[in-house]
């Protein structure tokens, strides 16, 4: 048959469609999405970006991976999308999401106000201000990843989010349009994701420790950074716990507490949840400083201005929030930050420890004086230790919520590499 006849060219065309239509198929199911994720410095609060409406407009939403919605301000004619749906009473949507409230509007119709339709409460966990907000569906967009670049965009045609009023942005970041919530919630970013695409019902998260972006992962690994370091193998994992108060949210089993690797004097039953939720140990990416109960925390100050002063490090005044600060000048540098006692936090045994060093366990408050960067939370508060997000920056962490465990790499500086090191700048 020659090249060029009928039968080669319907033939050549035939294959070109199934190429064409496996490769849009390759783009619309993709294994993993990844977004940046950007440190403000004003407000120490971590914000992401996705696009949204129709046509597609970027928003960007501070990160909460406690918050149970995706929720945005929509009233007063500032949300505008062809594709916009309000969630009816009683559908599928508002069992999906948990609603038991439904409401009606006594205004002309626009997302955020329309009758029939059902509600959530948005919170506003800086400012840890809540109200209602009504449900809705709308386009969504991320880029698509391999894990090392970023790739084509992919978009979730339906999905669920929250409506939320102009006064509940109040305290986040400026120019930001809502939060975007990572929690174990049936309508939070992982769990529609991974519904959407079919991929694991997993993200990894990496907070920046600087100006230049870090990294959000929808998705299984693997999770590559500057200069070729993937850094999905050099987990270690521990079970994520239940907190029967705060089912959706983050919580590890945290059973002692060393600081240079000796164990300080406290009450463990303190780090325990107990029947009524109070107690144990969560993550946080809107406390800006691990936030711990008087008892525990003074304990671990104690024992941290002892291993300081042991190796000669000189304590000055306190410098609020803070009260361990020391002189700068005695502090040495290491590839790990200040160089100060280690901070560990014990996990489910002896071997499995996630390690604070300097770089997250010192503030530079100014040139002369470096601070503990754990606060004081108060006699009696919900939660005994809430790792906050200076602790977690340049550290990866993987929530594998189909497994309910997380991975942890204690700092990427050990690695010669930080949270900053993904290669946004080029496509797959």
């Amino acid at each position: 048959m020659s090249p060029r006849s009928p039968s080669f060219l319907v033939l050549f065309v035939f294959i070109s469609a199934i190429s064409s239509s496996l490769s849009e198929a390759a783009t619309s199911r993709p294994s993993a999405l990844v977004a940046q994720v950007t440190r403000d410095s004003s407000t120490l609060q971590y914000a992401t970006q996705i696009q949204q409406k129709t046509p597609l407009q970027t928003e960007r939403l501070v990160v909460d991976i406690t918050g149970d919605y995706l929720w945005v301000q929509c009233r007063d004619g500032s949300y505008n999308s062809s594709t916009f749906r309000p969630a009816r009473c009683r559908s599928a949507v508002c069992s999906k999401a948990g609603s038991i409230a439904c409401g009606e509007c006594y205004a002309p119709p626009e997302p955020g106000c329309n009758n029939n339709t059902c509600g959530v409460f948005p919170e506003n966990t800086v400012t840890r201000t809540q109200t209602s907000g009504d449900l809705g569906q709308d386009v969504v967009a991320l880029s698509s990843t391999d894990g090392k670049n970023p790739g084509p965009k992919v978009t979730v045609p339906l999905f669920i989010f929250s409506c939320a009023p102009a006064f509940l942005l109040k305290g986040l970041a400026q120019g930001v349009a809502g939060m975007a919530g990572l929690s174990r919630g049936n309508v939070a970013l992982p769990s529609q994701l991974s519904g959407a695409f079919s991929f694991s019902r997993k993200f990894a998260i990496c907070l920046p420790s600087a100006s230049a972006p870090g990294v959000v992962f929808f998705g299984n690994g693997p999770y590559v950074l500057l200069p070729g370091k993937d850094v999905s193998q050099g987990l270690t994992y521990t079970p994520l716990v239940k907190n029967p108060d705060l089912p959706n949210q983050y919580f590890i089993n945290v059973k002692a507490v060393q600081v240079g690797e000796k164990n300080v004097a406290i009450d463990s039953a303190k780090l325990k949840i107990d029947s009524e939720g109070k107690g144990g140990t969560k993550l946080s990416t809107v406390v800006p400083y691990t936030t711990v109960a008087t008892s525990v925390y003074t304990a671990i100050r104690d024992a941290f201005v002892k291993e300081a002063e042991a190796r000669n490090i000189s304590r000055v005044a306190g410098v609020k929030p803070f009260d361990a600060c020391f002189d700068a000048k005695t502090v040495s540098s290491t590839r790990v930050g200040a160089g100060v006692p280690t901070i560990g936090l014990v996990l489910q045994n002896s071997n499995t420890i996630w390690r604070i060093m300097g770089a997250n366990s010192m503030v530079q408050v100014s040139d002369g004086v470096l601070c503990l960067g754990f606060v004081d939370g108060g006699e009696d508060p919900t939660t005994t230790i809430v790792i906050g997000g200076h602790q977690i920056e340049d550290n990866l962490l993987q929530f594998d919520l189909a497994t309910s465990r997380l991975g942890f790499s204690s700092t990427l500086l050990g690695m010669q590499t930080t949270c900053s090191n993904f290669n946004f700048t080029s496509t797959a």
